[in-house]
């Protein structure tokens, strides 16, 4: 069934891409700049944030998703909010789209463009295909396994940091983690790299993926904030990593944190500085 759906005479992955620009034209960009106090809502802190663009999106993008592929189901950020067992789909025999309908909420309250719409299919915890979308800054970037990554339909190539040159790394905030990952992400204040905080995650891998940023670093492992960016970066060319050398897996009990990167070689430097942390 997935082969058949990801097949590319079949015409499926075209129209996962016409129901995720739907949803963000329908329930997304008319509420850029223009959100009611009412429509925002604060989930565990003022730094985790829901609006009503984030939950209409979810919806919109479940009611389509589910229909082009029938037996399929959804693992959206706001549905795992409301109900953590959603989040056991993904180690099911269903095909699964993990979905952020938001990925930066916060970049999007406050009316600037660094926010994106994620997308993944998903089998058996193999991520299989991805969408990342980004509308106000004219990013749309698509991933198949074993296919490639495009963006804007350009192909994607992560190529490597130019000798001698510092990394450039977006990290988790230290202030949101935990002790022992805080002292491992302050690792990579070090010579030769320049860390910063990130964004919103998905843009952060559409910036390795095109080489404009050398690697990521984050400490928490909800699949919808990496199922796409991941599946992006490999596809370019670029590797990922848990702190103990294994894969990201999607369901969960990673060895955090983790990093994604240009080469196999900037992977390693990030990994040595955050073990250096700890």
């Amino acid at each position: 069934m997935i082969d058949d759906f990801l097949a590319e005479n079949a015409g499926h992955l075209t129209q996962v891409g016409a129901a995720v620009r739907a949803a963000v034209a329908d329930e997304i960009l008319p509420r850029y700049q223009q959100l009611a106090a009412h429509e925002i809502v604060e989930k565990s802190g003022p730094h985790d944030l829901v609006t009503a663009a984030d939950r209409l999106a979810e919806e919109h993008l479940t009611a389509s998703l589910t229909e082009l592929l029938p037996g399929s189901v959804v693992v959206g950020e706001e549905a795992v909010h409301a109900d953590p067992a959603v989040y056991e789909a993904l180690g099911g025999d269903a095909p699964v789209w993990i979905v952020d309908p938001v990925d930066g909420t916060r970049q999007f309250v406050h009316g600037e463009p660094g926010f994106c719409t994620l997308v993944a299919l998903a089998h058996h915890g193999e991520v299989l295909a991805s969408w990342t979308y980004a509308p106000v800054l004219g990013e749309w970037a698509v991933a198949v396994r074993g296919r490639g990554a495009t963006l804007n339909g350009t192909p994607l190539r992560s190529g490597s940091p130019a000798p001698g040159a510092a990394l450039r790394v977006a990290m988790s905030h230290p202030d949101y983690t935990s002790d022992a990952q805080k002292r491992a992400l302050l690792g990579l204040h070090t010579e030769g790299i320049d860390a910063r905080a990130c964004g919103s995650a998905g843009l952060e891998y559409l910036a390795v993926a095109s080489g404009a940023q050398d690697a990521v670093a984050f400490n928490w492992e909800f699949a919808w904030d990496h199922a796409a960016g991941l599946l992006l970066v490999t596809e370019a060319g670029g590797t990922e990593s848990t702190l103990s050398g294994g894969r990201y897996r999607i369901t969960g009990g990673n060895d955090l944190p983790f990093t994604a990167a240009r080469d196999a070689a900037t992977a390693r430097r990030v990994l040595d500085a955050l073990r250096a942390g700890v």
